[in-house]
């Protein structure tokens, strides 16, 4: 490699360059002193990092600028932020030390710092369990909430930035971020952030997808501009007409929500007709917000037909990270269908800059619901399960969901996410509510404990002082409060049986001489496939392991030492990588050294050469390889990142892969044959089998073929849709889980 010859006067003069725009950024926001405080964490920043560079060559000192940037600029942050972003990073890489930063900066920034350091793990290669560090960066939400904001900003910075990197770690950021950081911004209502975030990882997750997407975006560029105009300049007179100020604009949808709906549609991005969505924000005061956003959907519906279905308001009921906006979908001047969202300033400044925005207008504010939900994430830390992952799952389906309104029998409105059950609503209220609960009357009506609650529904929980909570319980409730609290009374049930099973065990294993020793006792739990020593002592005591069990234990000479599957550590993996033999056949290179190893391929996601891969590491099946776009994939990078490695197709010979291929059109006669003929005496390819549905002359069908790769999976597709009579085909995979 060449000597890269550094200007460092030129160097010099960007990064004051920067750090001025930095400072234009936050002067809202500065009081006195704050431009001082400021200039002090930016020298200090400087010094730690002067011999450090980015993997793009860049002074690193750009990065924890940038990150400031976006604090300020995006989220809409103060000064104190601003200091801990330009800091995020010296106490962990360089020498200064968080009692130097308190003794500058004082406790509070200490403090965030801290959090940053604590959770910094979340980005480590080699880490065991990325879960588990989310779970601590959670942990920090309960500290100050402004710890989660610089962060979801220094990743947003390197997603930004992340063209550098190897490949691996741009699938891993790329994973970890879809799963679990675009959700978090969503939460804590950074709509455009979330949205970058997810374009980002798309355009590494989804190279082809997002470029296509992208190229199509821009081909229909003017003619979309010129539709939104049309559609606006009339709304505008009537607006002005009728008093109400403010901002009229169209807003292009993001590729990924596009891809989205192509998905969930299972449609061709000819058919998405919402690729932008009109924008109205109103200049209005506090007391007439609601009136005149009222007012102005009343224009928008004069003068275009709205679709009843698709109304939301979230101007009467907020959501529960703030946002709200009324939104409606009309028919535009050329009979295709429009989103508008009607908001007010401070509205807008709440779904641009999320929880920022809501420390501004605090006292305006009563009860918020983000405030309610980060308490809830307080609760949940408070009952943290000793599984990360099952935290993680119960955490993630609560960032997601949507809510629904449920009243007391005293009126007090309680919100719970979609699909939350009355048992739900009773370990809302309270633990001891839900733990005794036996039914409900939802309405004034009986139901039981598993009826799905309707929003507006009214509650009455029904108790009784016999009851306990159930195993079954956990099927029922979709709130990680509710299952935390069932968990955790049921460990304890659990414990006390296990208590006397521990004794009767001990006593049993006297009498047939084995040494009673927590080696034994692994083995032995091993042996019977269970998880832990407690589970052992509960089986005996509840008699599903009685003595002839323990003899044939005894006979047994599989004496293997317990290793739980999930606790496979990172020197493992590449000592595993070492033992797996290589096969001849082999079309796939694996590994950092590109070397052949024996795999198998994953059949939730069925690759096919061509297909872009990557190999993750099981612990009874060797390497599996799936595809990059698996929908197991980000949950299997976020969570388990050091055991993915590299993985990409030579092309030596010609073998048969199964994919599958789901096929709609207009039912005609004979049109399974035309399809088979095509399939087998076309292309010579195997149909390993066939389904098909009629319903009122509309075929659908899923078949199953053999392919070499993509290309010739893809000639097949062009093909079959010159079929007459069909309308479209499409690769699907099968909706395996993965057992990691």
């Amino acid at each position: 490699m060449k000597d890269i010859v550094i200007d460092i006067e030129a160097e010099k003069n960007e990064i004051l360059k920067r750090y001025r725009a930095l400072l234009r950024a936050c002067k809202s926001t500065l009081q006195k002193g704050d431009k001082k405080m400021i200039r002090k964490a930016f020298d200090m920043a400087l010094e730690s990092h002067k011999d450090m560079r980015r993997k793009s060559g860049e002074p690193y000192i750009y990065h924890p600028i940038a990150v400031a940037q976006i604090a300020a600029e995006e989220i809409g942050l103060g000064p104190t932020s601003i200091v801990c972003a330009l800091l995020h990073d010296v106490v962990e890489d360089t020498d200064v030390t968080l009692d130097e930063i308190e003794r500058e900066f004082g406790k509070k920034v200490a403090l965030i710092i801290d959090g940053l350091t604590k959770i910094s793990g979340v980005f480590d290669t080699n880490s065991s369990l990325q879960a588990e560090n989310f779970r601590k960066m959670l942990l920090t939400l309960a500290d100050d909430v402004r710890v989660i904001l610089i962060k979801l900003a220094d990743r947003l910075h390197n997603m930004r930035t992340m063209e550098f990197m190897p490949r691996d770690k741009q699938l891993k950021l790329s994973s970890e971020t879809v799963y679990l950081y675009a959700p978090l911004a969503h939460r804590l209502g950074l709509y455009a952030i979330k949205s970058e975030l997810e374009d980002l990882s798309m355009k590494y997750m989804e190279r082809e997808t997002y470029q296509f997407i992208k190229n199509k975006l821009n081909e229909k560029k003017a003619e979309r501009e010129k539709f939104i105009r049309d559609f606006i300049e009339p709304l505008k007179k009537v607006l002005e007409s009728q008093g109400l100020h403010g901002d009229v604009f169209g807003r292009p949808k993001s590729i990924h929500s596009i891809w989205n709906k192509m998905k969930k549609k299972a449609i061709p991005f000819e058919e998405v007709y919402d690729l932008f969505a009109i924008r109205i924000i109103l200049d209005s005061t506090p007391e007439n917000e609601k009136a005149e956003c009222w007012k102005a959907y009343s224009i928008v519906t004069d003068l275009y037909r709205p679709n009843p279905d698709r109304l939301r308001d979230w101007v009467s009921s907020p959501k529960a990270n703030g946002y709200e906006s009324l939104h409606t979908t009309v028919m535009g001047p050329k009979g295709q269908w429009v989103e508008v969202q009607i908001r007010t300033k401070r509205m807008n400044e709440i779904a641009e800059k999320g929880f920022a925005a809501h420390w501004k207008y605090k006292e305006s504010s009563t009860d918020s619901g983000l405030d309610q939900w980060v308490q809830k994430v307080r609760d949940m830390l408070k009952n943290p399960e000793s599984n990360a992952l099952d935290f993680l799952d119960d955490f993630k389906m609560n960032l997601f969901s949507d809510e629904i309104f449920i009243f007391t029998p005293k009126g007090a409105l309680i919100q719970l996410p979609q699909g939350a059950t009355a048992l739900d609503f009773a370990f809302e209220i309270h633990t001891d509510v839900g733990a005794t609960c036996i039914g409900a009357k939802v309405n004034h009506k009986l139901v039981p404990l598993g009826y799905k609650l309707q929003n507006g529904d009214q509650v009455e929980v029904i108790n009784s002082s016999k009851q306990t909570p159930k195993e079954d319980w956990l099927n029922i409730v979709v709130t990680a409060k509710a299952k935390a609290k069932i968990k955790s009374a049921l460990k304890e049930e659990k414990r006390k049986v296990a208590d006397e099973g521990k004794e009767i065990l001990e006593r049993k294993m006297k009498s047939l001489k084995i040494t009673y020793n927590s080696d034994n006792l692994h083995k032995i739990s091993f042996y019977f496939k269970l998880a832990s020593t407690q589970d052992l002592f509960f089986n005996v005591a509840k008699g599903l392991i009685d003595m002839k069990d323990l003899k044939e234990y005894q006979a047994s000479e599989k004496v293997i030492e317990n290793k739980p599957q999930d606790k496979i550590e990172s020197d493992q993996v590449q000592s595993l990588l070492r033992n797996i033999k290589t096969k001849d056949s082999d079309i796939l290179l694996i590994g950092e050294d590109m070397q052949k190893i024996d795999y198998k391929l994953a059949n939730c996601c069925n690759p096919i050469p061509g297909d872009d891969v990557f190999g993750f590491i099981t612990v009874s099946d060797g390497i599996k390889i799936h595809r990059t776009n698996c929908p197991n994939a980000a949950k299997l990078m976020a969570n388990y990142g050091y055991r993915i490695v590299k993985a990409r197709w030579t092309n030596q010979q010609e073998l048969a892969f199964l994919t599958g291929l789901r096929i709609t059109g207009i039912d005609d006669v004979g049109l399974i044959n035309k399809l088979t003929t095509v399939i087998s005496n076309d292309f010579k390819i195997n149909i390993r089998s066939i389904t098909v549905d009629s319903d009122n002359g509309i075929f659908e069908g899923s078949i199953m073929v053999y392919v070499n790769d993509t290309e010739h999976l893809e000639n097949l597709i062009k093909r079959l849709k010159m079929v007459k009579g069909i309308t479209a085909v499409t690769r699907f995979d099968s909706a395996v889980e993965v057992a990691s």
